[in-house]
Parts: structure tokens; sequence; C-alpha cells
């Protein structure tokens, strides 16, 4: 039974088979058709009356609408012009005030333009994105103090892991540099359709200050990405070409208070933080 207010299954494929719209793996397309999921995840997200909520991907408008009901106004960014048209018109059938929707007819990995600062994201993220797409808006939107979106599991363990573990790799270290990461679930592959071949969970953030400035972000971003390329390689021989050689490397990483041959998945973001401040003090020196 579809909760009043908001889409079922039933009403999802109806307006989907309207306007023309087959799920494509392509965009990552797969729609939440269960209500109770969509309150659960704003619920998790602790939206506000006050947020001006965040959407990515909205689609058939499941999310957007449970984010109507909670937030002071939603901007939702969508890459398929036939969903971006369906949206307000799907919003007002349901009796939401449209004036507090915003939709941009975009795609996510480009630099978009914001009417108004958002300041939580809630979104049900496209598999084949959604790591450079809530890195991006990390960076990029300084206002969003909070979120919760919905990944491909494995995604998400990658996301919050810690040094140590298995999962534990770039996007990791990177989420941490603006943001507490942390699990908040996991949601049955039933309540999507077409139901996905993958499971997939919700990741919360918590927005904390960055460490230093950008220029110092991109140098330790970079030895992020040579310290996970080759996995099994020690810090000496994976920051070799970066540093100008494995003595060179040695000598910038053992400055900054770590052992040179251990490997890039047993540091803290502030390990890599401390080689950044190393290797710029070695090539300034």
């Amino acid at each position: 039974m579809t909760t009043p207010g908001l889409l079922g299954a039933v009403e999802i494929r109806e307006i989907a088979a309207r306007i023309g719209v087959n799920p494509t793996k392509k965009l990552g397309q797969n729609f939440v058709v269960d209500a109770n999921t969509c309150r659960r995840i704003v619920k998790s997200a602790d939206v506000q009356p006050t947020d001006i909520a965040l959407e990515i991907g909205p689609g058939l408008g499941s999310l957007t609408l449970a984010l109507l009901e909670s937030a002071r106004e939603v901007i939702a960014i969508e890459i398929d012009t036939r969903l971006a048209e369906e949206l307000p018109i799907t919003a007002a059938n349901h009796g939401f005030d449209i004036s507090k929707l915003t939709i941009i007819n975009q795609d996510a990995m480009h630099e978009i333009e914001l009417p108004q600062p958002p300041t939580v994201l809630v979104a049900n993220l496209p598999y084949n994105v959604s790591v450079p797409v809530l890195l991006g808006l990390l960076e990029k939107v300084p206002s969003l103090r909070s979120g919760v979106v919905m990944v491909q599991s494995e995604v998400a363990e990658r996301l919050a892991a810690k040094p140590g573990t298995k999962n534990y790799g770039s996007p990791s270290a990177k989420a941490a540099w603006w943001a507490d990461v942390e699990l908040a679930g996991s949601v049955a592959r039933s309540i999507f359709w077409p139901i996905p071949n993958v499971d997939s969970s919700l990741v919360r953030f918590t927005r904390h200050q960055p460490p230093a400035d950008e220029a110092t972000r991109q140098l330790t971003f970079s030895i992020i990405d040579a310290s996970f390329a080759q996995r099994r390689k020690m810090l000496r021989g994976a920051l070799s070409e970066i540093c100008g050689g494995n003595s060179e490397a040695s000598d910038v990483v053992t400055s900054a208070g770590i052992d040179p041959t251990a490997r890039g998945e047993e540091l803290l973001l502030s390990d890599f933080l401390a080689i950044a401040h190393a290797l710029r003090n070695r090539l300034t020196a």
C-alpha cells in the first residue's frame, strides 16, 4: 500500500510508463519504490524544517517527496530531462508546495551553480559515480553540514573504513579530510526497481573543519593516490616518483615520523598530511 503523500511501487511504474522511461544501467537508475525506506533515510539524515536539502538523481521522486515533507526547501539535480520535467508534476499531484522544489537538469559530475547553499545532502547515488560525486560535493559545497547517501555496500564500506582494515583506501582517506563518515545501515534489494544485483547501504557523514588549506589538500591527495596505487608497495617505493626516488621518499617519510616500510593502508589522514608537510619543506628548502 502506498504511504499517504508518497509514491509506491505501482504508481512509480505507471509514471515511468507514461513518460517512456526505462531504467538504464548507464545512468545507474535503480528507483526506490518503498515509501517507508525513503522516510527512514530522511530520518537518518536528521533533516530539519530549517534545512535546504540537496538531492542527486531524484529519478521519479520517491525520496524527493519524503524530503519535501521535512525540509524547508529541496534542490534536486537530475541528468535525465524527462525525469526533471516530470518531478514537479509528481510533487504537485501529491499535494506538495512546488515552490519549495528547485530542479536542476544537469550532470552532477559537472560544475553546477546552486541557487542557494544547501545544508544537508540526501541521495540515492548512482553506483558508477557515487565516490566522485560525494567527494566532489564535500569539496565544492562547504555549506553541507551533514548527509546520508545510499550507495553500493562495497562502496559504503570503503568510504567508512578505518586504517588497517581491508576496505581502507583512497576514498576513505579523502572523505576523512572533510567529514566523519560512518555506516548507517543496509537496505534490501527489493526496495528498488529494477532490483539491482548488488547490495546497498547507507553512509552518514558529518562535516568537520578541514585540517589544512586547499594547496596542502591537493598535495596530500596526490600522496594518498600514490600510496594506494599499488597497495602492497611500501611507502618508500609507492612515493618514489613524487619524491624523486626511493632514497628521497624514505627521507621524506622518515622526517614525517613514519616508517618508510609502512604501507598506505596503515596510515591515518594525519599521517598523509604529515608526509605532505615534510615533502613541501624538502621542496622549498
